[in-house]
């Protein structure tokens, strides 16, 4: 299972600043389980941001929003929904907001951020990975995750080594800040690579205090 906690409220509606409008996703997957996405997270969630002023054009919850064939066809009976929507805001794990991300031509804030807890991994057929960071970057960089995709885990854009596209330590690889910046300018977010990236703490991606006392924490730990 992969863990994953909200962010805090301030941190979403700074993400929903410029959006009057947001439809609103969860996963009954691993966000139901770690109770950051899940049926009852999303409907709390509805009513905070409708208390906050905004729009909430619809909502769902989809059973893995790490499948994108399943999102995307779940998706297509709220396209009108969708549409009117300035963003969704995803509420689950950095795969399944990478997922949305992927098949959607909407921005996506993500609501929550993943934290690695030692124990053993669902699957997904995806190409999309999550580096469990524990303070997810993925609304500054189009809902592609830097630390994954660039061979360097570079989080404020490109080395400079990329040639035609290309990774400089692998040929064989786009270069993963080129995918960032073709996305950003595809969604018309480019003002985004102005965003400074603090250096990441590593120690935000594993448990903690009550975190471990849990019964999750102890069936993670036995795999």
């Amino acid at each position: 299972m992969i863990v994953s906690k909200q962010k805090s409220q301030e941190r979403i509606l700074e993400y929903l600043k410029d959006d009057t409008s947001v439809f609103v996703l969860g996963c009954n997957g691993c966000a139901q389980s770690s109770g950051s996405g899940g049926p009852e997270q999303v409907k709390e969630m509805t009513q905070r941001l409708k208390d906050a002023g905004k729009l909430v054009t619809g909502s769902m919850v989809i059973d893995f929003l790490c499948e994108k064939a399943l999102v995307k066809s779940k998706l297509k009976g709220k396209d009108k929904d969708v549409e009117i929507a300035n963003s969704i805001l995803v509420m689950t794990c950095g795969i399944g907001t990478q997922a949305v991300a992927a098949v959607s031509k909407k921005v996506c804030h993500p609501a929550c951020d993943t934290i690695f807890w030692g124990g053993s991994q669902g699957e997904w057929r995806g190409k999309e990975r999550c580096f469990e960071c524990g303070d997810c970057v993925l609304e500054y960089t189009g809902g592609i995750c830097p630390l994954t995709v660039c061979s360097k885990f570079l989080v404020n854009g490109a080395c400079g080594g990329a040639s035609q596209g290309k990774c400089e330590l692998d040929k064989e690889k786009d270069c993963g800040w080129v995918l960032i910046y073709n996305r950003l300018s595809e969604l018309g977010q480019l003002k985004k690579l102005a965003v400074y990236i603090e250096p990441k703490d590593f120690s935000k991606r594993m448990a903690y205090g009550r975190d471990m006392k849990t019964a999750r924490w102890a069936l993670e730990q036995t795999g």
